[in-house]
């Protein structure tokens, strides 16, 4: 059989996503000094837009970087050596961002969780109750865990910082979930928002960010970490206010144009269609459960992702030939799973640029490819999938 691919591919991983053709085409901008007046301007629009989308007055430091460079930049700008942070468990992601913290010479202590139900934030307040000494420095969270298709409820997590009447930083990783679901860093009391370029923002993966509180930034002017090209302080006394060294301008010209469509949508909608279309691929992963089929990793229904849906295979069965299938034969890419999950689930992402005929031909090549594969699964997901974006376009209607 030929491999020879036609139409258009179909990009159904959790990240980076599809880019919209007009980002597409305001990136393709000529080189222009990032000092030049002109691009200042849309530079200024830009962070400004930005902060809109994470619904903050604060400082926002910007990189050249993946998401995993505002970790490090978030982590060397807020600690000392020595220092403890508490990490709370949700999957690969959380475990990684531990490990970088750890090669940096931090104390890791974990409130460890079950993967698929997530972390009892009762678990929280009572492990900030027994630092009596108060050593804890920041408490990290992964907002959405793209590994296990899992969202933490933040707002609730700041009531159960609060509740233990500890003064750490609440730290937050939002790469999967700005721009899709709602974020208020303010309103929640988030001392710093990891985030970046290439999921809710449909941008080319190229730079990351991070937006520090008032108290994250008197936590900074203390904080001794060695750091040279993500120091803040450096950054603020630049014009720009971030980066160290060259500003990926073309990539801002995209941003401009990305915080356009969502403002053009409005943050709201754009939530609600994120919301419409993971309740879509739920409808579907229910009726593949049948007959011992594939079922959700994320067993708790308040927690499950508007922006990813994990899906783990029958006991003894591999999802890679699965993902191979859908690729090879389909032109479907689907996500696989990460460190301990890898060949245990795989992962449909539904976030950024899409809509309901995107996610119902990724639907249905999942469902094609379980068959091929020779996977048990109940028949007639995609139909599920049809039945509900019929009823809410009715509603709307």
């Amino acid at each position: 059989m030929s491999t020879l691919r036609r139409g258009r591919h179909f990009y159904a991983n959790p990240g980076p996503t599809n880019i919209p053709d007009s980002v597409l085409h305001a990136v393709a901008h000529t080189s222009i000094d990032f000092n030049d007046p002109e691009f200042f301007a849309v530079y200024q629009a830009s962070v400004a837009g930005l902060k809109r989308v994470l619904r903050t007055q604060h400082e926002v430091f910007l990189y050249t970087a993946s998401g995993h460079g505002a970790w490090e930049a978030t982590l060397v700008n807020l600690c000392s050596p020595g220092d403890t942070i508490l990490m709370l468990e949700s999957g690969y992601f959380s475990e990684s961002w531990a490990s970088m913290a750890r090669r940096f010479g931090l104390r890791v202590e974990t409130v460890a969780a079950d993967w698929r139900r997530g972390v009892d934030l009762a678990d929280v307040t009572a492990a900030l109750r027994a630092d009596a000494g108060h050593h804890i420095r920041a408490i990290c969270a992964v907002h959405n865990e793209t590994s296990s298709g899992m969202a933490l409820p933040l707002a609730d997590l700041r009531r159960a910082i609060d509740a233990a009447g500890h003064p750490a930083l609440l730290l937050a990783d939002t790469i999967s979930s700005l721009g899709s679901f709602d974020f208020r860093m303010d309103d929640w009391g988030v001392d710093a928002v990891v985030g970046g370029s290439q999921k809710g923002l449909m941008l080319p993966t190229g730079f990351s960010f991070t937006a520090a509180s008032p108290k994250a930034l008197a936590a900074h002017a203390k904080a001794s970490l060695p750091r040279f090209f993500f120091d803040w302080t450096t950054m603020l006394q630049r014009p720009h206010r971030s980066f160290t060294g060259t500003v990926p301008t073309t990539l801002f010209y995209g941003l401009a144009e990305s915080i356009r469509l969502l403002e053009e949508e409005g943050l709201e909608a754009v939530f609600a269609r994120h919301a419409r279309l993971a309740e879509g691929v739920r409808r579907a992963v229910r009726v593949w459960a049948g007959n011992d089929g594939p079922e959700f990793f994320c067993l708790d229904p308040a927690r499950r992702s508007n922006t990813v849906t994990a899906v783990l295979m029958p006991e003894g069965m591999n999802a890679e030939p699965v993902r191979r299938i859908a690729l090879e034969r389909f032109n479907v890419s689907i996500g696989g799973g990460l460190g301990r999950l890898g060949g245990k689930v795989f992962r449909i992402g539904h976030l950024g640029d899409l809509n309901e005929p995107m996610v119902l031909g990724t639907l249905a090549a999942v469902e094609m490819s379980l068959g091929l594969a020779g996977v048990p699964h109940g028949s007639g997901g995609v139909a599920a999938a049809m039945a509900w974006f019929a009823e809410a376009a009715a509603s709307h209607g």
